[in-house]
C-alpha cells in the first residue's frame, strides 16, 4: 500500500501505524465493556483507538481511562470540542496525560456542531476557521506548572478538518489533519491541500457484512446522517446529486462489503495520500463493540 512517510520529532511521537479503530460509539458502552474493548483494539494489534466527543463522556477523562486501560496503543480524542473546555484547560490536559503517558496520547480537536454548541452548551459559536485559529494562539500561550518530563518538543495535535480552509489551517498549526467520513476523492483533495509533509489520518465508515441487502440500509442510514455537514464539500467534489443519497453516494461514503473489499478501500485512501486509516465499524447493535468485525479486519490489514 502506497502512503506518506512523516518527519518526526522526539521521542514521544504518536506512532498511528497505517490501520487503526475509530470507536463512534463507544459513549454507549458501560466503562468495564469500555475498558475492554480497548484492551482488544490492543491484543489485536491495533496501533491507534480514536474516539468521538458530543454529549456523552468528557473527552480527556475518557482517554485517561483508555490509557489506563491500555500499554501501548496510542489513544486519539478525534473529535474534542473546542468549546467543552477552554484553551488553557485544552493544553494543561495534554500536557498532563503527555506527562503521564509519554508518546500515547493525541489531541485531535474540532469545532463541533452548531446545534451542540449553541443549544446543548449555551455558547456561541463563532467563524470556524478564526475561532479554531484563536483557540491554538490561546493553548500555545498557556502556562503549565508541572515539570516537563518528555521530549522539548511540544505535545502533537490534530485538527478534524474537511473544508480547504481547516486543512490549511491544520497543516500550518498542527500535526496534520483528521477527516472523518469522506470519500477517496476528498482524501486526495485534502493531501493536495495539506502538502506532502503533513499528517493526514482519514476515518472510514464501514458495514462489514457481504450481503448486500442486509449491509444497504445500514449503510444508507449513516451515509444519510453523515450528509448535511458534507453536502457542499460532496458536490465540488462531483457528487452532483449527493443529496438524493444514490447508490454512487453510499458507497462512496460507506465501505459495504468481506474484508478484502474493506482492505480495497484502505488501500485506496492510502494511494491517495492517507498516513493512516482508522475504520469505524457500523452494526445494527451500536450498544455493543464490534469485537468480531475487528477481529476480521486485523487478521487480514495487520
Amino acid at each position: 500500500m502506497g502512503h506518506h512517510e512523516l518527519d518526526t520529532v522526539g521521542q514521544h511521537e504518536p506512532h498511528l501505524g497505517r490501520i487503526g479503530i475509530w470507536a463512534g460509539e463507544l459513549d454507549r458502552w458501560p466503562a468495564t465493556d469500555l475498558r475492554e474493548a480497548a484492551a482488544v483494539v490492543e491484543d489485536l494489534g491495533y496501533p491507534a483507538l480514536w474516539f468521538p466527543e458530543a454529549v456523552g463522556r468528557e473527552s480527556v477523562a475518557q482517554a485517561a481511562m483508555l490509557l489506563s486501560a491500555t500499554r501501548r496503543t496510542v489513544i486519539a480524542s478525534g473529535t474534542a470540542s473546542i468549546y467543552a473546555r477552554d484553551a488553557v484547560t485544552a493544553a494543561a490536559a495534554q500536557r498532563t496525560l503527555d506527562e503521564a503517558f509519554p508518546g500515547r496520547f493525541l489531541l485531535g480537536l474540532g469545532v463541533s456542531h452548531p446545534a451542540l454548541v449553541t443549544q446543548v452548551r449555551g455558547h456561541r459559536f463563532g467563524p470556524p476557521v478564526a475561532t479554531m485559529r484563536a483557540y491554538l494562539d490561546a493553548m500555545d500561550a498557556a502556562p503549565f506548572g508541572p515539570p516537563t518530563t518528555s521530549s522539548s518538543a511540544p505535545p502533537r495535535r490534530v485538527l478534524a478538518a474537511l473544508g480547504p480552509k481547516m486543512l490549511r489551517l491544520a497543516g500550518e498549526r498542527a500535526w496534520g489533519a483528521h477527516p472523518l467520513g469522506m470519500p477517496v476523492a476528498h482524501t486526495r483533495a485534502a493531501r493536495a491541500v495539506l502538502g506532502p509533509r503533513a499528517l493526514l489520518a482519514v476515518t472510514q465508515l464501514v458495514v462489514l457484512d457481504r450481503s448486500r441487502s442486509r449491509s444497504a440500509d445500514l449503510a444508507r442510514a449513516h451515509a444519510s446522517t453523515a450528509l448535511p455537514n458534507r453536502l457542499t464539500l460532496l458536490r465540488d467534489l462531483g457528487f452532483d446529486n449527493a443529496e438524493a443519497l444514490d447508490d454512487r453516494v453510499v458507497d462512496a461514503l460507506v465501505a459495504t462489503g468481506g474484508t478484502d473489499d474493506i482492505a480495497q478501500r484502505v488501500r485506496e485512501h492510502l494511494d491517495a495520500g492517507a498516513n493512516h486509516v482508522s475504520l469505524h465499524v457500523i452494526t445494527s447493535v451500536p450498544d455493543e463493540a464490534p469485537l468480531r468485525q475487528w477481529g476480521e479486519l486485523a487478521a487480514l490489514l495487520l
